[in-house]
C-alpha cells in the first residue's frame, strides 16, 4: 500500500495550501470514508472541468489544480490524490475508454478517476470530474456512481495504478489551452 500513499512532482501533497485544505477536510470525521467522502465532493464540487467551462488553462500539479479552481477530469484526479494521500489513504489512478464527441465528433480518449482503499470497503473507485446535466457521480461505497456508463466500443482499463499514466501527463504538458487538448486528447486502443 505505501506506493499508494507516496508523494511525487505531481502529487505534491506537502505543498502548504494543499496540507491546510487536507487538514481542513478532516475536520468531523472519525473514519478513512468520511474523510475520503470529504475530499471527493471538494475535488467534484469546488474544483471546475475546464472541458465544461472551456478555461483556457492546462493546470496538472496538484497543486496548481488547486489554487487556479480548474482542471480537466485527470488534473482533478492529481489533486484528489494528493488530498487522499495527506490524510494517509491510500489512492491510485484508474482510467476509462470513452467517447469524447462531446468534443470532437468521432474521437476517443482517456478519462481520468481514481480509486480508493478504504479500510471497510477495499479498493473503492470514484470520478471526482464534476457533475453537471446528465453527469452525477456519487460517494457511496461500497457501490460505485461514476460520471460515466459505458457504451459500444467504450471500456475499463483495469489497473489502478500508482501514478498517473504517461501518455496523460504528456498531453496536460504539451496542451496548454482548452483548444489544444479537446483536439490531442490522451487515448490508448485496447
Amino acid at each position: 500500500m505505501q506506493r499508494f500513499l507516496k508523494e511525487t512532482e505531481l502529487v505534491n501533497f506537502s505543498h502548504p495550501e494543499i496540507e491546510k485544505l487536507a487538514s481542513e477536510l478532516t475536520k468531523g470525521t472519525l473514519t478513512d470514508a468520511q474523510t475520503a467522502k470529504n475530499c471527493f465532493i471538494f475535488v467534484r464540487d469546488e474544483v471546475r472541468h475546464t472541458g465544461d467551462f472551456k478555461d483556457n488553462i492546462t493546470t496538472i500539479k496538484a497543486s496548481d489544480v488547486l489554487i487556479y479552481k480548474t482542471g480537466w477530469c485527470y488534473a482533478k484526479s492529481i489533486l484528489l490524490a494528493a488530498l487522499l494521500r495527506a490524510n494517509n489513504i491510500p489512492a491510485g489512478f484508474c482510467y476509462q475508454r470513452l467517447s469524447c464527441s462531446e468534443y470532437v465528433k468521432d474521437v476517443y480518449c482517456l478519462h481520468g478517476l481514481n480509486a480508493i482503499y478504504l479500510k471497510e470497503f477495499g479498493w473503492y473507485k470514484v470520478d471526482a470530474r464534476g457533475n453537471k446535466e446528465g453527469i452525477e457521480a456519487q460517494f457511496t461505497p461500497p457501490i460505485e456512481k461514476l460520471a460515466f456508463k459505458l457504451q459500444e466500443h467504450e471500456f475499463d482499463l483495469s489497473e489502478i495504478l500508482e501514478n498517473p499514466l504517461p501518455e496523460v501527463i504528456d498531453a496536460l504538458k504539451k496542451n496548454r489551452t482548452y483548444d489544444e487538448m479537446i483536439h490531442n486528447f490522451p487515448d490508448i486502443k485496447n
